[in-house]
């Protein structure tokens, strides 16, 4: 399903993606009183529409898919799907989603769907059982028939493969030597599979999952190994800060990302970057980062 990488295939400079994103140091006293500084790595200022770690994955795999329809997954409220529905109707690329829990095919759409639908994605709706299945070649085909699209470009949920990972590089290259530790929230885990690779050397990429379950070590391993052939660079994950799980907030948490808004006049998305947001501050308070610290946290999509 991976395709053959032709990049004369489709030109993703048409789109004018902003790039290397800008990074900005901002005053907060919740880490100055620590003797940290605070970097913002502005990856939702890439694209309007593709934004952050999103283009960062999907460019390299759009330009395999070589005009074939892409058919991927995820969650009821999953940012992937919506920035591939996206790609698709900015590039003409026919895009499927296929989309985790049946009981919302007879239910309207959320404001994320729609937005995936009215992008001109065909949304199919399967069991969550069914789901937890999908990387079984056999299910698989299964859906690949049922859409009508067995000649189609698959893309995993979140849009971590062995090209995702490597795509990601260059947010750790890009940062160079501006920052001991860079931040970034985590899904699947494969933008911190190709910033933690690469980063200089002496850095360390700090991963925040928003999914509660502490799976991710595994899978990062295993992505990293697939795009590298083995471990890159210096990184660790901390599961405190799911907030109860993926697309779960709390009172405290909007309260959080509201207050951070007034403080430096950025639009805080809540089921990622609040998330990793608040754990930095957390951890700035528990002292987890030395006196002289620079932290970078990426800021990886805007709010829907």
């Amino acid at each position: 399903m991976a395709g053959t990488d032709t990049s004369d295939a489709l030109d993703l400079d048409d789109l004018r993606p902003r790039l290397p994103s800008p990074v900005a140091e901002v005053a907060d006293e919740r880490f100055g009183r620590h003797g940290v500084r605070l970097l913002l790595k502005r990856d939702d200022l890439i694209h309007p529409e593709l934004t952050g770690n999103k283009w960062r994955k999907l460019a390299p795999n759009l330009t395999a898919a070589a005009g074939r329809t892409v058919l991927t997954f995820g969650g009821a409220y999953s940012n992937h799907l919506r920035a591939t529905a996206a790609a698709g109707r900015l590039l003409g690329l026919p895009t499927v989603g296929v989309v985790r829990g049946q009981e919302l095919a007879d239910r309207p759409l959320n404001p994320s769907l729609a937005r995936c639908a009215a992008d001109g994605m065909r949304l199919h709706f399967v069991d969550r059982s069914t789901y937890r299945r999908t990387t079984e070649p056999e299910t698989l085909a299964g859906i690949l028939r049922a859409v009508a699209a067995e000649d189609a470009y698959v893309v995993p949920e979140g849009g971590s493969n062995s090209r995702a990972v490597r795509g990601c590089r260059a947010l750790g290259e890009e940062l160079g030597t501006h920052a001991d530790v860079v931040a970034l929230a985590c899904g699947t885990g494969g933008t911190l599979a190709g910033l933690a690779a690469g980063l200089a050397p002496g850095r360390r990429a700090l991963g925040i999952p928003v999914l509660k379950g502490g799976f991710l070590t595994a899978g990062i391993s295993a992505l990293q190994h697939h795009a590298f052939g083995g471990p890159r660079g210096d990184w660790s994950l901390d599961d405190r800060f799911h907030f109860g799980g993926y697309a779960r907030t709390t009172p405290e948490l909007h309260a959080f990302a509201e207050d951070f808004e007034q403080r430096h006049g950025l639009p805080v998305e809540r089921l990622y970057v609040a998330k990793m947001l608040y754990g930095l501050v957390a951890l700035a308070d528990e002292a987890a980062f030395p006196r002289g610290t620079t932290v970078a946290a990426v800021i990886t999509g805007a709010p829907l």
